[in-house]
């Protein structure tokens, strides 16, 4: 009786959609690579230009630094507001604030009036919404896609991120080449195509007569209920959860060590390679090489995710310290970029591993506000390690920083190790 019991549920249970048949996720995914795509062109593209119209490089560093801040500042209020409203009206409003601000720096390029000022404001008001599309995007992903398929999912956004990591510099160099302003008119398409993507994805869920695509549980209408509702709990009610997780918490503080001081990992090899003369079109390409190195570690996440995650966490950043201690070998550009290619083999089973984490463990209604914490405090510390990178290079040989760097972030490391959290921690179910 109970065999013939247990036949019938199975059978009764709805097979799963592939993802590619998933018209939710692949509208949501769409929209997020296009915009991707947009802003990693951007990232080349406004140095250049920076240092085109100014000639000053330290102009092009202050507006990276403004940027940082915008996205810092904004973090904790955007997960505030993609818990309290319709995260899929948040999506669409920040592509198209992004879209309307490329526009602006589109018009003075050509008109030739665009200043410092404009630029900086624009550089905070991007930053910003960075900050509130993460918040909003990565909970409307487990709001389309089932608990079974999440990991299949966030794999399939790792892939995102780094082809267009892959993709976007040296579009940027070929679109500037032929216009200054060309690499900002493909940006400012890019989150038109975005917006479009994000009114295709909410037409299509408000179809659905479910309260789940909206990012919202089913009860709350256009609010959130309980810790997201009339501000109970604040915008700090992320942090708060993430803190009184004892697991999460040491995997934030050991990830802050190793973001903190690998924060300036680019900037090393930039030296290096210019030191050593190497070419801009070959710093790029060995820059390139951690693209492709995530892009080669995409298969690789389920495999790993057979280890428990604070094992493979701490294993990862214990992994780290050889490889940045290995920069200073004076092995040329190919030896550099194998070492970067290596490095970022295990990045996407790591943000998978803190994806999956706070996507199983957290409330609908706290995920914003938890995932903006999470990006907030990881990022703190890296304005901090990228001055601090910059002055050891300036007062010190390049090997000596970098062997200095490996050895702080080793005490980090097995400071963190020494936490009985990270190696009883267990996937949840």
């Amino acid at each position: 009786m109970a065999t013939t019991t247990t036949t019938t549920a199975t059978a009764s249970k709805p097979a799963l959609r592939p993802l590619r048949r998933n018209p939710q996720f692949q509208l949501l995914w769409l929209g997020q690579s296009t915009a991707s795509l947009g802003i990693t062109v951007a990232s080349v593209a406004y140095p250049l230009a920076i240092v085109t119209v100014t000639g000053s490089a330290g102009q092009a560093g202050l507006f990276a630094a403004v940027q940082t801040v915008g996205t810092l500042v904004a973090g904790l209020p955007a997960g505030h507001i993609a818990d309290r409203y319709d995260r899929r009206t948040v999506v669409l409003v920040v592509q198209l604030c992004r879209a309307l601000v490329t526009a602006v720096v589109v018009a003075g390029l050509i008109q030739s009036w665009l200043s410092l000022p404009l630029l900086l404001a624009a550089a905070a008001l991007l930053g910003a919404g960075q900050a509130a599309a993460s918040a909003a995007q990565l909970p409307l992903v487990r709001s389309v896609v089932p608990p079974e398929q999440l990991t299949t999912a966030l794999v399939q956004d790792e892939v995102r991120v780094n082809g267009a990591a892959l993709a976007g510099p040296p579009l940027a160099g070929l679109l500037f080449g032929v216009r200054h302003a060309a690499p900002f008119i493909f940006t400012a398409i890019t989150f038109v195509a975005a917006a479009l993507a994000a009114v295709a994805f909410r037409a299509f869920s408000g179809r659905q007569g479910t309260g789940a695509p909206t990012g919202r549980p089913a009860s709350s209408g256009a609010r959130s209920s309980g810790a997201g509702s009339s501000g109970v709990g604040g915008m700090l009610a992320g942090v708060r959860w993430i803190w009184a997780a004892p697991m999460l918490r040491a995997a934030l503080i050991l990830c802050m060590s190793v973001n903190t001081v690998g924060a300036g990992v680019e900037l090393i090899v930039i030296v290096l390679l210019h030191r050593q003369h190497a070419s801009p079109g070959l710093i790029g390409v060995v820059l390139a090489a951690a693209a492709v190195g995530g892009l080669a570690g995409a298969p690789l996440v389920r495999p790993l995710h057979r280890i428990r995650p604070g094992v493979l966490l701490l294993g990862a950043c214990l992994l780290d310290i050889p490889l940045m201690a290995l920069l200073a070998a004076p092995y040329g550009p190919w030896w550099l970029g194998s070492l970067l290619f290596t490095s970022a083999l295990i990045i996407p089973s790591l943000r998978v591993l803190i994806d999956v984490l706070i996507f199983r463990q957290v409330p609908d209604e706290l995920r914003g506000r938890t995932v903006a914490a999470l990006t907030t405090l990881l990022a703190a510390g890296m304005p901090v390690g990228l001055a601090g990178t910059g002055i050891l290079l300036q007062w010190l040989p390049a090997r000596t920083a970098v062997l200095l760097l490996a050895a702080l972030e080793a005490v980090g490391v097995l400071c963190c190790a020494a936490r009985k959290e990270l190696w009883r921690a267990q996937w949840p179910q």
